[in-house]
């Protein structure tokens, strides 16, 4: 489908793309789909562990922007792992939801030291037993 150029006006957003029976149910569905996108980012930003609704109003001039802004990096870098690492989601699938994937982090890494990344992953994704505590 083309790029569209949306115009405002003032009751309602109009596409310079034609619309007509032939094109309707395609940009019907072009529109669902963001809609889906935009929804899933947010539900995951929201509740998933990244806290977005939190309000980080905090501090005098930038520093919610700075907040944001490394919550929004954090989710970027967690969906390349998801999509790039296999090793990644095979930990995240075993252990379920985002949110409870970073809590099992979290505690993992409180009580056990580990040697490398490659060996907290394969731990929560059950291929390899913790390492014992000195």
């Amino acid at each position: 489908m083309a790029s569209a150029k949306l115009t405002e006006t003032p009751d309602s957003f109009v596409t310079d793309l034609p619309v007509d029976r032939d094109t309707v149910a395609e940009l019907a569905a072009c529109g669902r789909a963001r809609w889906k996108i935009e929804n899933e980012s947010f539900n995951t930003l929201k509740n998933q562990g990244y806290n977005l609704e939190h309000n980080f109003g905090h501090g005098r001039q930038n520093l919610s922007a700075v907040l944001t802004t490394l919550n929004l990096l954090a989710f970027a870098c967690h969906t390349v792992c998801d999509l790039a690492v296999p090793l990644w989601r095979a930990a995240a699938d075993k252990i379920g939801t985002r949110k409870r994937f970073f809590e099992h982090l979290r505690s993992i890494t409180v009580f056990l030291v580990f040697p490398s990344w490659r060996d907290i992953l394969e731990t929560l994704a059950f291929i390899k037993a913790p390492p014992r505590p000195p």
